[in-house]
């Protein structure tokens, strides 16, 4: 790799055409990706791309005129310091809000990196050519705002918002929550069966450790494997069997932990207390995501808790 202020000007300029390439190249994947689910959003992205390629090939023009045809190929990675930009592939799941805080970012990084550039620079016409490139990429982030603007009015705003927030509990809610409702819920008549079934706190523990590893398993692998996400949008399915299998562990181990406690009824009570909590949260993730009435959705968890906490007492009392 070779410092910044070691290129030559032909080197300097050839970077910039690269970097304009590859920004370009980057806003058409932010277009594709935007298409189906935001499509307001995927034109302003294909015109920014449009943008960086007049941009590319003015710089090219700019190029022939003083250096003749050929092009050496200098990347952003072959510069020390230079600006480096995420792939697209890194940024997903992609939304409204990532893409667009990337591209500004992407535009403001470039132009500070070139007036600091242009300002360390002591030969006048790197120095010229340096600042102009700043004021390109000035220009890129006005242009931004003006598509954003002519493209996407305040109600596709709003719209593209509702859509994004659909996705986000289809991909990451519900998932969420069917691991922790089954975690929290399924796990409880093991643990205190076997708490009561013993009267020992360390034999509950395994047994819900046992439970709660081998449930968040279980779950994971049939949530991943329940749908691809092809058709219903519901995103890729090793990260929603993720999302979920974790959720079903916590579920289980939050009433599970307490038992570490060696005095068998301190760790009961503390249990119970856990599951209440737990209960609670469920109620809560209910009625802020789901739409479901507080009043309904707590008499659902509790009842279906309720149940399955009596029926690990009396079997383990049995």
């Amino acid at each position: 790799m070779r410092n910044f202020d070691e290129l030559t000007e032909k080197e300097v300029l050839a970077l910039a055409i690269g970097n304009e390439e590859e920004d370009g190249r980057i806003y058409a994947d932010f277009a594709e990706a935007m298409r189906d689910d935001y499509p307001s959003t995927g034109r302003v992205f294909s015109e920014m791309a449009a943008e960086e390629g007049e941009h590319r090939r003015r710089l090219i023009d700019l190029y022939r005129g003083k250096f003749g045809e050929h092009i050496p190929l200098i990347r952003r990675q072959d510069v020390r310091g230079f600006v480096q930009h995420k792939p697209v592939w890194q940024l997903r799941p992609l939304g409204i809000d990532t893409v667009r805080r990337q591209a500004q970012m992407m535009e403001a990084e470039t132009q500070r990196f070139y007036r600091l550039a242009a300002a360390r620079s002591t030969d006048a016409s790197i120095r010229k050519l340096l600042g102009d490139l700043a004021e390109i990429e000035a220009q890129h982030e006005h242009t931004a705002d003006r598509l954003v603007a002519e493209n996407v009015p305040s109600d596709v705003q709003h719209e593209e918002a509702e859509v994004q927030r659909r996705l986000f509990l289809l991909r990451v809610i519900q998932p969420g929550l069917a691991g922790l409702m089954d975690g929290s819920v399924s796990t409880l008549a093991p643990v205190f069966a076997s708490a009561f079934a013993t009267g020992r706190s360390w034999d509950a523990f395994l047994v819900g450790l046992a439970a709660s590893v081998g449930a968040g398993i279980s779950m994971g692998f049939a949530e991943a494997l329940s749908d691809n996400g092809s058709l219903t949008g519901r995103g890729a399915p090793w990260i929603r069997g993720l999302i979920c299998g974790l959720m079903t562990t916590l579920g289980g181990i939050g009433h599970t932990l307490p038992f570490m406690i060696q005095q068998f009824w301190t760790a009961t009570v503390v249990a119970v207390a856990v599951v209440i909590v737990e209960l609670g949260v469920i109620t809560w993730i209910r009625w802020r995501f789901m739409d479901t009435p507080p009043i309904s959705a707590a008499m659902q968890v509790g009842f279906g808790g309720a149940l399955v906490f009596a029926t690990g007492i009396l079997i383990g009392a049995s």
